[in-house]
């Protein structure tokens, strides 16, 4: 992956912590639709293994939770 794809996904993830999803949208997506299929799937592999980047959880939160 492109170090711009990825300094623009981890921008996403810090504003989606700070509830500013409109503007994670406008720097992750226009990243996401100009990446080739070999890209893509990289960053659908990162989205995947980075999943509480965006939500700010970690595994311990949804044991206390339950």
């Amino acid at each position: 992956m492109r170090p711009s794809t990825l300094r623009a996904l981890k921008r996403a993830a810090e504003l989606t912590r700070q509830n500013r999803l409109t503007e994670a949208v406008l720097i992750a997506e226009p990243v996401i639709l100009a990446a080739d299929t070999y890209e893509g799937d990289e960053i659908l592999r990162w989205l995947a293994d980075h999943v509480t980047d965006f939500t700010g959880e970690t595994g311990n939160d949804q044991k206390e939770s339950q």
